[in-house]
């Protein structure tokens, strides 16, 4: 009873100092989603799915965490705060009950004013309310959190895939792409946080036609997305009917794209969070389960179980066995999406994958979590790849399965986490670390992983450093420190093996990778950071002609650094100037990259325009240079840049009312060393690629 007292005063003598406070509820800050994801983006490489990851994300943030009901495992997910900080927020809600008023964050001891700042966007008071007033139908017609978007996107120089076909063989004309070069993206989408999601993706990509043939399996658009998630019927937790993913544990079989990896926040990224059943949203035509999800939820035990059943793309080889039967076998699967040419419609939906998977979770207490994942795969055809040096303990048959166990579990300042799993073929995968504050000024995070040669699981996004969480062994450990209000520094180091052979690395192989970050904010308005990464793998080197050497191994060693520069010249002026170089070492050759650029942002209530200006420099292509660009809503662009040339872009959003807004952008590339872009089909005989991106808005009920 005093504590409740306690609170009440607290509140009453807070809102009499705060001038202009009509509520016990501060008003919701803009999310600045850009600012966001670009710290928390991992270093920046054409391997990753940023769609992916940016779509997971932006669902996260769009739907505020009510704090009052979140626990370490859901504050955890969101990135925002530090493990002390957690910790203190939870010790503070058990100790004097729910939050009365987000001005009461000011007095949890380990929150500081920037940190509450930084995460009003995100939080909210809401209650735990499972009856509405009105009916299900009725909320989702008058919804306000509502929108119809439409883009397209188009390269406005000639592709070669858009020329007229010429003749390669008598009587035989060059493949050439059947349709325009516009990409149009149409989405819908309604919602209401926790309550229920129904939304629908179009999506054709340039080269595409746009056509309606069952022949094809093409229907005008040439890939669309459908979902319908409700929240909260009663014991059930969640029910994804349509296109979903799935994350659970540290992501050894269900992985749902959502990984934020190695990168400038060294601690709290390197952990996946268990955030169960979430509706897909991107185009991606790949990496999603098709059907039905649902969790179920009583005490502190939470089980789930999925259903799908999804068409993939692929191509097959016919054989005889020695009955002279013909066997028609998978030899590969699909990921790009595009059916632009004959030989791409060719594959597209060719073959059925199946899943049947579950989840059982228990909470010991509000700090401790264990739970079981299994997933079962089956393909209408067995999947048996062309054999390579490489790939010869890679997956072959028509169905694996793979379970695993994990936990979580909160020992004061220290968040512990792990997973251990199995699949079909008896290959084994294991991720255990933790995260910690030692202190107010420093942080901590470990990761230790173990992928054999033979692990093979279809929807895994573990923390690893390649691609799949497969024939690896390794360690990571990051910091972060503050030692004072102004200065942070965050490095991280990562040493990992690969037993068996990989892609370009035909022999055992290993590497390291370490990356510092000092950065100075001495307030609100300036940021500056100096990065250097380095990285050292070992790859093939071009076959000498030696009959004893014919696959010599060597390391590669790159080194990245980045300066930057960021200020805010006032409330409507904002200004980032940053430089770019890079050094690779390999087989006694070394060469270099550059790139310096400049952006400007400028807006008023209903317009903001923002500009880049950019040089860059390289001797080769592993000096390319990654860079975030701005663009228009809901897309993500991080482009590389190798060679000679010059980039801008200008980008600008106009808010016509409440409902409508628009978005436009315009960018080039020239380059200096050449006059022909890019390969094969997408070559283009110019030494500049211009590109334009158009953006409509309409919110609903607004």
């Amino acid at each position: 009873m005093e504590l409740r007292k306690l609170k009440f005063i607290f509140i009453f003598f807070f809102t009499f100092l705060v001038q202009k406070l009509y509520a016990q509820t501060p008003p919701q800050p803009q999310v600045d989603l850009e600012n966001l994801i670009e710290r928390l983006f991992p270093v920046q490489d054409e391997d990753l799915d940023y769609e992916s990851i940016y779509e997971v994300l932006f669902q996260l943030y769009t739907n505020p965490i009510n704090i009052n009901l979140a626990n370490s495992e859901v504050l955890l997910a969101s990135y925002l705060l530090a493990p002390d900080q957690i910790s203190s927020l939870l010790e503070y809600r058990d100790k004097f009950g729910p939050f009365l008023s987000l001005y009461e964050l000011q007095a949890i001891p380990k929150l500081d004013l920037v940190t509450i700042n930084q995460i009003l966007p995100f939080i909210t008071l809401g209650g735990s309310i499972t009856q509405y007033p009105k009916s299900l139908v009725r909320r989702i017609i008058e919804e306000d959190q509502g929108y119809l978007l439409f883009r397209h996107r188009r390269i406005w120089e000639t592709r070669k895939g858009f020329t007229p076909a010429d003749t390669i063989r008598p009587g035989e004309l060059s493949s050439r792409y059947l349709g325009d070069p516009n990409d149009l993206y149409l989405r819908f989408r309604i919602q209401h946080s926790r309550d229920f999601s129904l939304g629908i993706t179009l999506d054709k990509d340039s080269g595409e036609q746009f056509i309606w043939d069952g022949k094809t399996k093409r229907y005008g658009f040439n890939f669309f997305s459908f979902h319908f998630t409700k929240y909260q019927i009663g014991k059930w937790k969640v029910i994804s009917l349509g296109d979903f993913q799935v994350q659970f544990g540290q992501g050894l079989v269900f992985g749902a794209g959502y990984s934020i990896g190695k990168g400038s926040e060294t601690v709290p990224t390197v952990r996946r969070s268990s955030v169960g059943i979430l509706p897909y949203t991107a185009a991606m035509e790949f990496g999603f389960f098709r059907g039905v999800g649902a969790t179920y939820q009583t005490g502190n035990w939470q089980s789930s179980i999925i259903f799908s059943m999804a068409p993939r793309d692929g191509r097959s080889i016919i054989s005889s066995d020695s009955l002279e039967n013909e066997i028609e076998t998978i030899s590969s699967l699909g990921q790009s999406g595009l059916h632009r040419t004959p030989s791409e419609i060719s594959t597209k939906s060719q073959f059925k994958e199946s899943n049947l998977g579950s989840n059982l979770q228990f909470s010991l207490n509000k700090k401790t979590q264990i739970g079981g994942n299994l997933l079962f795969t089956k393909f209408d055809k067995p999947w048996i790849k062309t054999p390579t040096v490489y790939n010869q303990f890679d997956f072959s048959g028509s169905s694996n399965w793979v379970g695993s166990i994990y936990f979580n579990h909160n020992w004061k300042n220290f968040f512990l986490f792990g997973e251990s799993g199995i699949s079909q073929s008896g290959g084994k995968g294991t991720v255990l670390g933790f995260i910690s504050s030692l202190s107010k000024e420093v942080d901590i995070s470990f990761v230790w992983r173990n992928y054999t040669k033979d692990f093979h699981s279809f929807y895994a996004n573990a923390f690893s450093e390649g691609t799949r969480p497969i024939n690896e062994k390794g360690a990571y450990l990051g910091i972060q420190i503050k030692p004072v209000n102004k200065w942070k520094l965050n490095a991280y180091y990562d040493f990992f093996k690969f037993p068996w052979l990989r892609y370009r690395v035909y022999a055992p192989s290993q590497g390291y990778e370490w990356l510092g970050r000092l950065s100075y904010f001495p307030n609100k308005k300036l940021l500056a950071f100096l990065q250097v990464r380095t990285e050292e793998k070992e790859r093939n080197v071009s076959d000498t002609g030696e009959p004893s050497l014919p696959y010599q191994v060597l390391p590669i060693k790159k080194t990245n650094v980045m300066m930057s520069l960021e200020y805010h010249l006032s409330d409507n002026v904002f200004l980032r100037s940053r430089i770019l170089s890079s050094r690779v070492n390999f087989n006694s050759e070394k060469s270099n990259g550059f790139m310096m650029l400049q952006d400007i942002q400028y807006g008023q209530n209903q317009w903001r325009i923002t500009a880049r200006a950019a040089l860059f420099d390289t001797d080769n292509y592993d000096n390319r240079q990654y860079t975030f660009e701005n663009n228009v809503l809901w897309a993500f662009s991080v482009p590389a840049f190798s060679g000679k040339g010059f980039r801008y872009y200008l980008l600008g959003q106009y808010k016509f009312n409440s409902q409508l807004t628009a978005y436009f952008r315009f960018a080039r590339t020239s380059y200096s060393d050449r006059k022909e872009i890019g390969s094969g089909l997408q070559t283009i005989e110019s030494s500049h690629l211009s590109e334009s991106t158009f953006l409509l808005r309409y919110l609903l009920h607004r």
